[in-house]
Parts: C-alpha cells; sequence; structure tokens
C-alpha cells in the first residue's frame, strides 16, 4: 500500500488522478489522506469522484472514501485495466477531461480497444478544455506510440454542464520517450472561438480580433468561429501552437460583460508570451506529460515555459510509485525523466 498525503505541495486534485492512473497502470493499492486540505471546500468533489468511479471499474478496484468532501480514499485494483465501452456521468458542470485524463492512460496500454463517453463539463475554469485535450495533449501522446481519437460532441459550461465528450482507445501502446529540448520552427496557429446559445457575431469577433493581433506571426492561422448550441451558455477561445517538435495550447472563457475583443486580447497575449520563452511545452502540458513519460521506455527531456507548484508536486506522486529519476531543472526550465 502506498500513502500519500493530498495536502503535499500544491495540493490539488492532480494528486488525486495521477494516483489512480499509476495505481491502475501497475497495479499498486494506494491510500490518499488530507485530500484538498487547503482548498474551500476541501475534500473530494462531484469529478473527482467520479475519476475514482471510472478508474474502479476499468480495473475492478475496491474503493473506500468515494464520496464528495471525503478527505480520504483507498483504492486497490484487482485486475489489469480491462477495455471495453464504458459511460460516465460527472453529475454537474465537474471537469469531463480530468476523468479521461484519469483513464486514458491504463486504456491505451490495456490490450484491447476501448470507447468511452464521459457526461459534464467541457470547457469550465481550472481545467484543461476538451480542445485542449484533444488539439495539445493527444498529438503528444499519438507521437509517443498510442493510439487514440478524442471527440467533442457536446459542449458543457458552469454552473449547467450538459457537455459530452468520447474517446476511443486502441490499447496495446508502447510508449516511447521524448526529446522535446529543442522545439524548432513553428508550423501553425489554429483554434476555435465558440459562442453556445449565443449570436453569431460573438465567436465571429473573437476569432476575427485574435487573426488581426496574430498577423505579425510569420506562420499559417486558421482560427475560425464556431456558434453552437448546448444545455449551458458560454463563450471563449480555444488556440494551440504547433512546432516541428512542440506544442502548446491556450484557452479563455468569456464571462459576462466581458468584450469579445478582450476574450481574444487574452489568449494572444498568453499565446504569444509562450511562443517567446522558447519552450516546447506550455506549463500545463509539461505537468499532464510526466506520468506518460514516466511509463514510457527510454529516457525523455523537454523544456516549459515555466516549472510550476503543479508541475513539481505531479513529479512527487509519480516518484512514489516508480523509482524512475525525475529531474526540474527551474534555470533552464527543463524536465528530464529516466536520464
Amino acid at each position: 500500500m502506498i500513502f500519500l498525503d493530498g495536502s503535499q505541495g500544491e495540493g490539488g486534485g492532480q494528486i488525486v488522478r495521477t494516483a489512480l492512473t499509476l495505481s491502475c497502470v501497475l497495479g499498486a493499492p494506494v491510500q490518499i489522506e488530507n485530500i484538498r486540505a487547503g482548498r474551500k471546500p476541501s475534500g473530494l468533489r462531484p469529478q473527482h469522484v467520479t475519476a475514482i468511479q471510472a478508474a474502479a471499474e476499468i480495473c475492478d478496484a475496491g474503493i473506500e472514501g468515494a464520496q464528495v468532501g471525503s478527505r480520504t480514499v483507498r483504492f486497490e485494483p484487482g485486475s489489469p485495466a480491462r477495455p471495453g465501452q464504458y459511460e460516465w456521468a460527472v453529475g454537474t458542470a465537474g471537469s469531463a477531461p480530468l476523468v479521461i485524463q484519469t483513464v486514458l492512460l491504463p486504456l491505451a496500454l490495456s490490450g484491447g480497444p476501448s470507447t468511452i463517453r464521459v457526461f459534464g463539463g467541457t470547457h469550465i475554469p481550472g481545467s484543461p478544455s476538451g480542445h485542449y485535450l484533444r488539439d495539445v495533449v493527444m498529438p503528444v501522446l499519438l507521437s509517443m506510440g498510442a493510439d487514440l481519437e478524442i471527440y467533442m460532441d457536446a459542449y458543457g459550461w458552469i454552473p449547467e454542464g450538459g457537455g459530452s465528450m468520447s474517446v476511443h482507445v486502441a490499447g496495446g501502446a508502447q510508449l516511447a520517450g521524448l526529446d522535446m529540448r529543442e522545439r524548432g520552427p513553428i508550423e501553425r496557429v489554429f483554434g476555435l472561438a465558440v459562442g453556445c446559445n449565443l449570436p453569431s457575431h460573438i465567436p465571429q469577433r473573437i476569432a476575427n480580433r485574435a487573426l488581426n493581433l496574430l498577423e505579425t506571426m510569420d506562420t499559417p492561422l486558421d482560427i475560425r468561429p464556431c456558434r453552437t448550441r448546448s444545455t449551458s451558455t458560454g463563450a471563449g477561445i480555444f488556440l494551440a501552437v504547433e512546432y516541428a517538435n512542440g506544442r502548446g495550447g491556450i484557452g479563455v472563457l468569456g464571462r459576462k460583460g466581458m468584450p469579445s475583443e478582450t476574450v481574444a486580447e487574452q489568449a494572444v497575449t498568453e499565446l504569444l508570451e509562450l511562443h517567446d520563452s522558447g519552450a516546447a511545452t506550455d506549463e500545463h502540458l509539461a505537468d499532464q506529460l510526466v506520468v506518460p513519460l514516466a511509463l514510457a521506455q527510454g529516457p525523455s527531456a523537454y523544456t516549459t515555459r515555466a516549472i510550476t507548484p503543479h508541475l513539481a508536486t505531479n513529479a512527487d506522486v509519480v516518484r512514489a510509485f516508480l523509482d524512475r529519476p525525475i529531474a526540474l531543472d527551474a534555470g533552464k526550465r527543463l524536465v528530464t525523466i529516466g536520464a
């Protein structure tokens, strides 16, 4: 049994999700205490409970403490991850991408194909968006040897949620390490400006402003307006930048009283800061790559815009499960794994 302090480091829900992923892949039982002790409200939130239930279902795990508000959870896998068809619902606007993130690697490494569908929030504050998972994380996993497809079925915004995402995973992946110390030349910037249950001029204005601000970049631009309908109402812009050997993404959600042009300006400012940093990954991708690269064959190295507390905490959780060296060099903004 591996024991983890859920209040360590950054102290967020990522500790739970990373522990679940590694527990499923390695068959290692884990108990996590003091979950989100410094957050308000503390303890498990609905998306964490759904992630625990999803992980338990794919590997026949015994679980204790999987209730909203619980600050201790015990998870004991009963079998390797089983491929199959699965559906899970967060039941609120809780993050569907974070539930997917929890089970994606175990199913990718399992012995056969799987199809999953998760209902909940797809574009909510404090979580990677569905577009980020599809356009930034998925291509890197593909380059490592995973075989998967991610689809946006319906948008889910706060507070109602009502979104859904589907994932097809081939299984049988053999992950290989990556060398992303140098990102190479920029190849394109692409993305969507979305307006859900809103007039068409809103996503159009967001897209137009972003294109105008990015005209000085010497790269192909493909930023399209998208008007759609769903249970909940929302807007935002979701951009991805692709390099020959690197990737990053930026998402900015609109809110009531926030001009469309401001949404675009915030996203473009962040994207240009990432581009000017020279890093091969943004700080969120750097965090999410620790687990798959720690499970991959061979050493890995990549640069990022910043070594964040979130990244450092995630690395600590991985070290509790795997005897692989993980080094974080804040000065060089460099992550090395297994070297």
